[in-house]
């Protein structure tokens, strides 16, 4: 998420210009990044990594962007 807002489960995923393309399958704040995360099933024209999204929190859209997995990597000792 890259504003204000817990994407939670259920919650429709929203292109650019506002029409549904999915359904958050899992979401939650991360306090290891300081950012709030969510998985979801996109199509395919949306899965590039820096693709703007957003997600329908209490009926408003609020931004996201696509990132690659895993979202942390441990750093090795």
């Amino acid at each position: 998420m890259t504003e204000r807002g817990i994407a939670r489960d259920g919650y429709a995923v929203l292109s650019p210009d506002g029409k549904k393309i999915g359904t958050v399958a899992s979401g939650s704040p991360a306090p290891f990044l300081k950012k709030n995360i969510a998985l979801t099933h996109l199509p395919i024209e949306f899965t590039a990594p820096g693709t703007e999204i957003g997600v329908e929190i209490r009926n408003q859209p609020v931004k996201a962007v696509v990132v690659s997995t895993p979202f942390y990597k441990r750093q090795k000792k």
